[in-house]
């Protein structure tokens, strides 16, 4: 499995529509394109008690990965790690 410091992000998703830029990961020589919009926000947009809009921000998850990717749940998981460590927090698109 590759380590952490093997990985690196570069993602061009920004505000109003954060989920939706293009994501390339690189896990040591080897480049890996992902396809548009594979990235799931964790947060949510919700009407409070009080009828107030509330945007809570939360973690990436993906939906779509490379075809050819790795099937190394392990591998996954750390890659998902280093998009949150290095991707700012959403909230259900552009809402924050």
């Amino acid at each position: 499995m590759a380590k952490r410091n093997k990985i690196k992000v570069e993602y061009n998703g920004k505000w109003p529509n954060l989920c939706s830029g293009q994501l390339v990961v690189y896990i040591g020589k080897t480049k890996w394109e992902f396809p548009e919009y594979c990235l799931i926000s964790g947060g949510r947009v919700y009407r409070d008690d009080d009828g107030y809009y509330v945007t809570e921000e939360g973690e990436w998850s993906i939906n779509n990965w490379p075809k050819d990717f790795p099937d190394d749940d392990g591998l996954k998981m750390l890659v998902v790690d280093v998009i949150n460590e290095k991707v700012p927090l959403g909230c259900c698109g552009g809402c924050a």
